[in-house]
């Protein structure tokens, strides 16, 4: 029998309902409401709910009308900052102004996003701009810093989101000084946690939520414990994003800011720029020297991988002892500023991070670091254990590192995330809600319930509304040779030509690797359809022009399986040129699989099936956006109907008809009367 809190929901979002009243356009959907419905019974019981709500199904609305109405302190954690502020800004206040509810709400971003007045005042008079550009940017900066109410640098108009200046102008939890800051009593992220603190409904993001809930070091924890509900939207991002927050990283950015702030701070004490000088200038000159050593190794590799290169373990070395160096340097002048004692709290943790990362024993906290101040601590994700607890005597972790075109990342992460997210869960007394596009495997949600370590937690599948036998067509293409083979692209292209033609472009291909989708970029060079090529512009101006040009081709790789959000005719076929398995260069995803074999599962039943699944359908996703979208989803891989398992894969998408002829295709885009009819009953697999 459903609660209160379910019955008024389902109301709320009726016919004649609330929502249908006050907001223009709003259409009630049977599958919402059992969503909202779901949802209130687990706020109402401070249960888990696991819910896939396909697309169309309208979740957001369907999780903040029983959070409205229950009147529980509720955060909701999303994936970036753009939904965000989407739902802060605008689906939040329609839904509470229709449900008539005066309840607080917050926007509560990390660190990162807001205006540090100290480094602000810092930045000014320095010569560190490169250009004429990023001069006028930071006068413009300076400018609206003096009328800005929240702080929140997306205010600024025209600051691009890879500005180097935004390093200048925020603080990162390394190098933020906290009550010890000058500009303590006017600080926008004090501010943001104080609205947040007295809001009814808090919207986060999941990297704020995990820094949270891994490390108490966003001086976020004056909020979470009172949260009664947690609602997690776009949850099937949570289980790698709490593999980064569970471990530790260490990156070349952060130890060459660390020697950049040492300098910067020698301003406020005299004298002290003799000593710390030369010490800064060998940490930024070991970084450098330890990227270049690595040009010899993958771009990802194992601890172990990097110990076999020579010149990679004496740049180690080199780099611990200019650490070492810069922290004993620093160590007397603690004393003397706010800003020394930070960097000498840095150099002590990063050379922790190192040594660990190292598989040596870490150094002795000393005595004051215990009771350093929360924004003096290491930030997440480049941050590592909890600093109330001693490091686990057993590391289970995957010690790795990545490269990047100037820089590393050496990170320890652990192979299950499970259990800790169990005991912050239990701890919290509150109620979950995880909620997604994708989420479940051949309509079960075992695998990511064992992900999150949830057991026997109520489920749901809201199916999108959508009518899949009027608007869509799935073609598996005949004749293509295995994935495996040299000249797969040339007879990928060979085949989705005829698609191309009969769609007139409007396609998005997705690529299973960056080699394949540049291979495609080539062979489509020459065709009649505007080609949009993934990294050749910003992705927003990239999915712009490719709206606008009405019949373009975009190409893209596993990045774009998410956030491409084209309705209309611009987009009217998704490609996928092979099945998504996870890619064998990830150390991590590799030892997942050996820890599975080891406890005696099955790596490619237990992950790698279920993990390829959900890819495909973020993929298979962007094709159907609303009621009047049509289109036809092409799915190239011959595995699909050639191995056993390509029937998880068929089983797990929306129920489109399925065919295998090209005239199908032809009909399914040609005039009416056309387009409204099936596929010819001899050409459609039978998806059970």
């Amino acid at each position: 029998m459903a609660g209160r809190l379910a019955e008024a929901s389902r109301a709320a979002l009726s016919e004649g309902g609330e929502l249908a009243s006050k907001i223009d356009a709003f259409a009630p959907r049977a599958a919402q409401q059992d969503l909202s419905a779901a949802i209130a019974d687990a706020f109402e019981t401070r249960d888990t709910l696991i819910a896939e709500a396909g697309t169309g199904t309208g979740k957001t609305f369907a999780y903040l009308v029983p959070a409205l109405l229950s009147g529980m302190k509720t955060i909701v954690s999303t994936g970036t900052r753009a939904l965000q502020d989407q739902l802060y800004h605008r689906d939040l206040p329609r839904v509470r102004d229709a449900l008539g509810r005066g309840l607080k709400i917050a926007l509560l971003k990390g660190r990162a996003n807001y205006l540090c007045l100290y480094r602000l005042n810092q930045a000014k008079g320095e010569p560190k701009f490169s250009n004429r550009e990023q001069i006028a940017q930071f006068q413009r900066i300076v400018a609206w810093s003096g009328r800005t109410r929240m702080g929140d640098l997306a205010e600024v108009e025209a600051l691009p989101e890879d500005s180097p200046l935004l390093l200048m102008v925020t603080s990162t939890a390394d190098n933020c000084l906290g009550s010890e800051c000058p500009f303590f009593g006017d600080c926008f992220v004090v501010q943001a946690r104080q609205r947040a603190q007295a809001a009814d409904v808090v919207v986060v993001n999941h990297h704020l939520l995990l820094a949270d809930l891994a490390l108490k070091q966003e001086g976020f924890g004056e909020i979470l414990p009172g949260a009664q509900a947690f609602v997690v939207d776009e949850a099937h991002q949570l289980p790698d994003l709490a593999a980064q927050f569970f471990g530790e990283a260490l990156s070349a950015r952060p130890l060459v800011e660390l020697a950049r702030d040492a300098i910067a701070e020698c301003k406020e004490v005299a004298g002290s720029l003799a000593a710390v000088q030369g010490p800064a200038r060998e940490l930024e000159h070991a970084v450098r020297a330890l990227r270049a050593a690595m040009d010899e190794l993958p771009v990802r590799g194992t601890r172990r991988r990097a110990s076999e290169l020579e010149a990679a373990e004496q740049a180690f070395d080199a780099l611990d002892t200019a650490l070492d160096q810069l922290r004993a340097v620093l160590e007397p002048l603690r004393e003397s500023a706010p800003g020394f004692d930070g960097c000498a709290a840095r150099a002590q943790e990063f050379l922790s991070r190192l040594r660990r990362w190292r598989g040596e024993a870490p150094l002795e906290a000393s005595g004051d670091d215990l009771d350093m101040p929360f924004d003096a601590l290491p930030a997440a994700p480049d941050a590592a254990m909890p600093v109330d607890a001693p490091a686990p005597q057993e590391d289970t972790g995957v010690h790795w590192f990545e490269l990047t075109a100037r820089g590393f990342r050496l990170s320890r992460t652990p192979l299950d995330v499970a259990g800790p997210l169990a005991q912050h869960r239990e701890r919290s007394h509150a109620a979950w809600v995880f909620t997604s596009a994708t989420l479940a495997v051949g309509g079960r949600f075992d695998h990511y319930a064992a992900k999150l370590g949830l057991h026997d937690p109520q489920t749901l599948l809201a199916p999108s509304p959508f009518d899949w036998p009027r608007q869509a067509l799935c073609y598996l293409p005949t004749g293509l040779p295995d994935p495996g083979v040299r000249h797969y692209s040339d007879s990928l292209i060979d085949k989705l030509r005829p698609v191309l033609e009969a769609s007139s472009g409007r396609a998005f291909v997705l690529f299973a690797s960056h080699r394949a989708l540049r291979e495609a970029a080539e062979l489509l060079r020459d065709g009649p359809w505007p080609l949009f090529v993934q990294g050749e512009a910003p992705r927003p101006v990239l999915l712009e022009r490719f709206r606008a040009s009405g019949n373009g081709v975009l190409l893209g790789a596993a990045s774009f399986r998410e956030g491409v959000d084209v309705a209309g005719e611009a987009l009217s076929v998704v490609i996928i040129d092979k099945l998504p398995f996870a890619a064998p260069d990830d150390p991590v995803f590799e030892a997942r699989l050996e820890a599975i074999r080891r406890n005696g599962g099955n790596p490619f039943r237990d992950e790698q099936l279920p993990q390829a699944v959900i890819a495909l359908k973020q993929g298979a996703g962007r094709l159907i956006r609303s009621e009047s979208d049509r289109g036809v989803l092409v799915l190239c891989d011959p595995r699909i109907t050639s191995k056993s398992y390509g029937k998880v894969f068929l089983d797990s998408l929306p129920p489109l008809p399925k065919t295998r002829r090209l005239e199908d295709v032809a009909a399914f885009f040609a005039p009416a009367p056309f387009a409204s009819e099936s596929p010819a009953d001899d050409a459609v697999i039978d998806p059970t």
